[in-house]
C-alpha cells in the first residue's frame, strides 16, 4: 500500500505591536567591540510582544487567519498539534497544552519541540507529515512563537547590546492535510551534535539560568563563537536544501521561491548565492521584522503568498539552520495555492 501524501495547505501569521525603528535601540547602545560584526547589523524595524502578551495569547492571534479561510472546525478537530516556544511561558514544560484549550482543541498528540530552533517549523512539518501518513489523524497544526525580543532582547542591561537590535517577535500556524493538494515532496533534518551547547546564555555575575542575580542574561557572543556560526550556517543551509532538491530531481537555480530564517543580511545573500537564485526568488522579511528565529519561514512564506509572489504549482523551498548550527533542516512543497 502506498504511503498517504500530506500537504501543507495553508499558513497564518501574526505580529505583536507597532513596528519599532533602529531608532530605538541607538538610544541605548553602549561601545562594543562587536557592534561591527555582520551578524549585529540591525534592520530598520522589528515587533516586540507586549508585556502582558504569553506565547498562548500569540498563537492564537496567528490562527486567526486559518479560521477565518477555513473555519473553526478545521482547527478544533485537529488531530495532531506540534509547538514551538522560543521562551516558553513556564520553563518546566512547553506550550502545547494551553494552545490546544485556547484553540478548542482535542488533538490526540501534542508536541513540544524545542532543539529544532529556527529551523522548528521544518522540524515540525517532518514529525506532523510522519505521523499523519502513518495512520495518526488526518489534519496538523504546527504552532511556532517567537517571542524573546521583548521579554529578554529588551531587558535593560540588555538593549544597550548590539545582539539586542536584532530579533524581531511574532507567531505563525501551519494546517497540515492528508491529501495531494499542497504536496511537502521531500523532507531533510540533521542534527549536529557536536555543536550543542556553544550558544550559552551570560551573564553578570555568572549564575545558572534558574537563579536570582543582579545581572540579567543574554546570548554569550564572542568573536570566535561568531565565526564558527557564520561558518556553519552559511554551510549547512545549502547543503540540507541541496539534499532535498537531489531526492526530487530539481536543480536548486530551478526553484519557485526559497524561504528561510533570518539572522542577518549576510546569512541571506550567502544562501541564495549558494543555490543560485535571484533576490527576488528568496523571500525575507528582514528589514521590517528583524531575526524571526522559528517563526521566520511559515511568516515569510505568508508574505510570500500574500504578495502573489509564490502561485499555485509553484516549488518552495524552506531551510533554516538553529542555535550554533547544532541542526538544520529544508522542506520542499508543491504549493496549491490559498482558496
Amino acid at each position: 500500500m502506498s504511503t498517504p501524501t500530506v500537504s501543507l495547505i495553508d499558513v497564518s501569521t501574526y505580529l505583536p505591536g507597532e513596528p519599532i525603528p533602529a531608532e530605538y535601540y541607538a538610544q541605548f547602545a553602549e561601545s562594543d567591540d562587536l557592534r561591527d560584526n555582520v551578524m549585529f547589523r540591525a534592520p530598520k524595524f522589528r515587533h516586540h510582544v507586549a508585556k502582558d502578551e504569553s506565547a498562548i495569547d500569540m498563537i492564537e492571534k496567528a490562527a486567526a487567519g486559518l479560521i477565518a479561510r477555513h473555519g473553526e472546525d478545521v482547527i478544533s478537530g485537529v488531530d495532531v498539534l506540534i509547538t514551538h516556544t522560543q521562551v516558553p511561558d513556564i520553563p518546566f514544560y512547553g506550550g502545547g497544552g494551553g494552545m490546544a484549550h485556547r484553540l478548542g482543541m482535542r488533538p490526540n498528540w501534542v508536541i513540544d519541540l524545542h532543539n529544532g530552533g529556527c529551523a522548528a517549523f521544518v522540524l515540525g512539518m517532518k514529525v506532523a507529515r510522519q505521523l499523519l501518513a502513518s495512520g495518526e489523524g488526518e489534519t496538523a497544526l504546527i504552532a511556532v512563537a517567537q517571542n524573546a525580543a521583548g521579554e529578554v532582547f529588551d531587558q535593560e542591561t540588555v538593549r544597550p547590546k548590539p545582539q539586542a537590535a536584532v530579533p524581531g517577535d511574532g507567531a505563525a500556524v501551519g494546517l497540515l492535510t492528508v491529501s495531494d493538494s499542497s504536496p511537502i515532496l521531500d523532507i531533510e533534518c540533521r542534527t549536529y551534535g557536536e555543536y550543542a551547547g556553544e550558544m550559552t546564555l551570560t551573564a553578570d555575575p555568572p549564575r545558572k539560568w534558574w537563579q536570582a542575580g543582579p545581572g540579567e542574561q543574554s546570548i554569550g557572543f564572542t568573536d570566535s563563537k561568531i565565526t564558527k556560526v557564520l561558518a556553519r550556517g552559511n554551510r549547512q543551509v545549502p547543503e540540507v536544501a541541496y539534499a532535498v532538491c537531489d531526492r526530487i530531481g530539481m536543480k536548486p537555480k530551478d526553484l519557485d521561491m526559497l524561504v528561510t530564517n533570518q539572522p542577518n543580511r549576510a546569512f541571506l545573500r550567502n544562501w541564495r548565492e549558494a543555490l543560485e537564485l535571484p533576490a527576488e526568488r528568496h523571500c525575507n522579511t528582514f528589514e521590517d521584522c528583524g531575526n524571526l528565529f522559528g517563526a521566520g519561514i511559515p511568516i515569510n512564506f505568508d508574505r510570500a503568498v500574500s504578495d502573489g509572489r509564490v502561485k499555485a504549482g509553484d516549488v518552495v523551498m524552506m531551510a533554516a539552520f538553529a542555535h550554533a548550527g547544532d541542526f538544520a533542516g529544508a522542506a520542499a512543497v508543491r504549493w496549491g495555492g490559498r482558496d
